[in-house]
């Protein structure tokens, strides 16, 4: 029993599970501002403004220092995860949603043609990376929950 309230009372994940939230539910808020209808598939979906995996990786990592001493082994690896997340989300995740985007349309014509027989539900993921302002402002959500929750 012990662990669970050790688990529950640990700051670095306390943190990053807060800054992932905070994020989710922006992502919610800002789709629903520029587009008018609310879509609560953004509150658990990948992709789209601010990147919670951005915010999630830098409130761990960031914490870690505050927590363990920005010279301890925790924070040296959160902080390389970190830089590794928000790296691969604006890149190689970015390239993947752009890809699908180009799929799912050449789908479409086929569809168009008659000659394509998979479903909506074949259709690729395409909110699945990060632009570079995305990510900063992921980063950025998630020194500021990460600072407020360390002053509490």
């Amino acid at each position: 029993m012990d662990y669970i309230s050790q688990f529950f009372s640990n700051k670095i994940i306390i943190a990053g599970i807060v800054s992932w939230t905070a994020a989710q539910c922006l992502k919610l808020l800002i789709y629903w501002i520029v587009n008018k209808k609310l879509n609560f598939e953004r509150l658990f979906g990948d992709g789209g403004m601010p990147s919670s995996h951005s915010a999630t990786v830098t409130s761990v990592a960031l914490m870690s220092g505050l927590v363990e001493g920005f010279d301890s082994p925790i924070f040296g690896i959160a902080f390389i995860l970190a830089v590794v997340v928000m790296h691969d989300a604006s890149g190689v995740r970015l390239e993947t949603g752009k890809q699908a985007k180009v799929i799912n349309e050449l789908l479409k014509i086929f569809e168009d043609l008659g000659k394509n027989n998979l479903s909506t539900e074949d259709k690729l993921k395409e909110f699945v990376g990060h632009t570079h302002i995305q990510v900063f402002a992921g980063f950025s959500l998630g020194i500021i929950v990460t600072i407020i929750f360390f002053c509490l």
